[in-house]
């Protein structure tokens, strides 16, 4: 009889057994759930597209504001005066401030550096204005900046660190600040934008200082301070972020770093470079601090004048890669033979934003009307092309002849019939010897032949 009521439940649905379905489906096929789960990509795959943060739209927005502000400001008479100019950006800056408090509270107690982002896209606006006016393309804007609150910026490196700021940094602020309005992570594009930040203003600075705008410094200037000040904050606070999480799993890292430095190309190559970079920023250090020897002279003369221009930005920048670029060569130099160095990568993302910026300001502060013709080196050319060398007689006291070099192909010509004025450049000098040069008078312009 038991029997029967039990083979009567067996077959007895199991709701009308008072039992639920889902909790038999759940300790039963519980594994097979598991199993069927989707799974979550994984980092360096998938998510790889989510480590480059979509720009922030509300600050692009506030920052694109300093268009309509500068063009109003450059005609209140007030802004004539080097005091007035100081005290009217102060102003506008703790306006801003107020607006990025009201407008994303949220974002700033989450990350306060949003609104140190958002202040200095606009600030990057601001000196896009001012290197598009100096080159000629936009007018009415940003006068008074340049002719009462900082005239160096007039100058060839002020000229082309705004366009670095206005583009590079620009587009960095806007990727941090639309990362910290979704909470995502920017340690990474953190740590480029400190290196760059920071190299800007060691060289931009005391080069203002040193140089021959020393006697031009207006209380414009002191409102770099925050600008010193706001980077060591800033550093502190990218670098306690965590790291993102990588691809590389434990065991197949200790594999890589038991291999010999020849069994791993990519470092060898790596530590051949900087090894020919550090002597190469050791040389071009002692070049700008007057180095004795013929090899010296005849770098500074033949290859790179710019370094002896009198506004002192370019020697400054030679003594920072040699006090501060050089040490670090040799630490990574250490760190790829000896692997195994946790602080390598992210020194090396600060370091290559300091260095990066370098290609794109320097070499062009020599090709740039913004410099004196004394400080353009000799013609170089694109391509091979035939030159035609213009003869002279040199002064009377010194029995030399004066050679003027011209190519077609040099830099500013284009396709022309005739050699311009603008490329028929007298060379700068070319010396064999440091007492030669000092016989034939050291005349900067003049290609001298014996």
């Amino acid at each position: 009889m038991q029997g029967q009521v039990a083979g009567q439940l067996d077959q007895t649905p199991l709701v009308l057994q008072g039992i639920s379905p889902a909790r038999t489906l759940g300790r039963e096929d519980a594994p097979l759930q598991k199993r069927r789960a989707p799974r979550r990509p994984r980092r360096g795959t998938g998510a790889a597209a989510m480590d480059i943060p979509p720009l922030a739209g509300k600050t692009a927005a506030l920052s694109l504001g300093a268009l309509p502000l500068s063009y109003a400001l450059n005609y209140v008479s007030a802004l004539s005066h080097p005091l007035g100019v100081a005290l009217m950006s102060a102003l506008i800056l703790g306006l801003l401030f107020l607006a990025i408090y009201n407008l994303s509270p949220g974002d700033i107690y989450y990350d306060p550096l949003y609104a140190v982002f958002t202040i200095f896209a606009f600030t990057s606006v601001v000196d896009l204005l001012i290197a598009l006016q100096e080159d000629g393309y936009m007018v009415g804007f940003m006068e008074f900046i340049t002719k009462e609150g900082e005239p160096y910026l007039r100058t060839a490196h002020g000229v082309f660190i705004c366009y670095w700021d206005g583009t590079v940094h620009y587009l960095l602020y806007l990727a941090m600040a639309g990362a910290i309005h979704r909470r995502k992570r920017y340690r990474n594009l953190g740590l480029y934008w400190l290196g760059s930040f920071i190299m800007s203003i060691l060289v931009f600075l005391p080069g203002n200082i040193l140089g021959k705008y020393s006697s031009e410094i207006r209380p414009a200037f002191f409102l770099a301070i925050p600008y010193m000040l706001v980077p060591c904050w800033a550093g502190l606070r990218v670098f306690s972020q965590s790291r993102a999480p990588t691809s590389c799993i434990p065991h197949m890292v200790q594999e890589e770093q038991r291999k010999g430095l020849l069994r791993r190309p990519v470092d060898l190559v790596l530590v051949i470079y900087l090894t020919l970079a550090g002597f190469f920023t050791l040389f071009r250090g002692l070049v700008v601090l007057d180095c004795p020897t013929d090899a010296c002279f005849i770098y500074i003369y033949q290859y790179e004048p710019y370094l002896r221009d009198p506004v002192a930005y370019p020697k400054v920048q030679m003594l920072v890669y040699m006090f501060y670029v050089l040490p670090f060569y040799g630490l990574a130099v250490y760190a790829l033979i000896v692997p195994g160095c946790s602080w390598l990568p992210d020194w090396a993302l600060v370091f290559a934003g300091a260095v990066g910026q370098a290609p794109d300001i320097h070499p062009p502060c020599v090709a740039t009307r913004h410099s004196s013709r004394t400080w353009v080196p000799p013609c170089t050319c694109a391509r091979p092309s035939p030159t035609v060398c213009l003869m002279t007689p040199g002064p009377a006291s010194s029995g030399a002849t004066c050679c003027m070099r011209w190519a077609p192909t040099c830099w500013p010509s284009a396709a022309f019939s005739g050699p311009p004025s603008s490329c028929a450049l007298p060379l700068a000098p070319r010396p064999t010897t440091r007492s030669s040069t000092e016989r034939a008078g050291d005349s900067p312009g003049l290609c001298l032949h014996a």
